[in-house]
């Protein structure tokens, strides 16, 4: 695991981290080619430059967060924001189902909005696969 990522979720609550941990290790292993680093102060995934999964610790959960999420066709997964950003939250690591994981993470490869050039195209998403 990317050491920035281990002392990111290290430094969580017992519980936050126990998430964080399950979530990392279930994300490297869906996603073993992607570039995973600290990112705006959370752990993000990339592939070939574009964020496509990452998590982040909100007030009361851990937010997990797809960027191109609202186009995976999942009803457990929860529109965010204002681009195609989905996401799923939780309190406790028993509440992470593998099985979807591995699935969204699937999809999160094949589904992607080029999410690296959004600057460069001034806020206009274009669908890469």
């Amino acid at each position: 695991m990317n050491k920035d990522i281990q002392a990111y979720n290290d430094a969580q609550a017992v519980t936050d981290a126990e998430i964080c941990h399950l979530l990392a290790k279930e994300i490297d292993k869906g996603l073993p080619e992607a570039e995973c680093k600290i990112w705006h102060a959370h752990p993000v995934w990339f592939l070939d430059g574009n964020p496509i999964v990452g998590y982040s610790k909100l007030k009361n959960s851990i937010r997990l967060l797809f960027w191109s999420g609202q186009s995976f066709d999942e009803a457990a997964l929860q529109n965010e924001g204002s681009f195609k950003a989905a996401e799923m939250r939780y309190t406790a690591a028993a509440q992470v189902n593998t099985k979807d994981m591995k699935r969204w993470l699937q999809k999160a490869r094949d589904i992607q909005w080029d999410y690296k050039n959004l600057i460069k195209r001034k806020g206009v998403l274009e669908r890469l696969k």
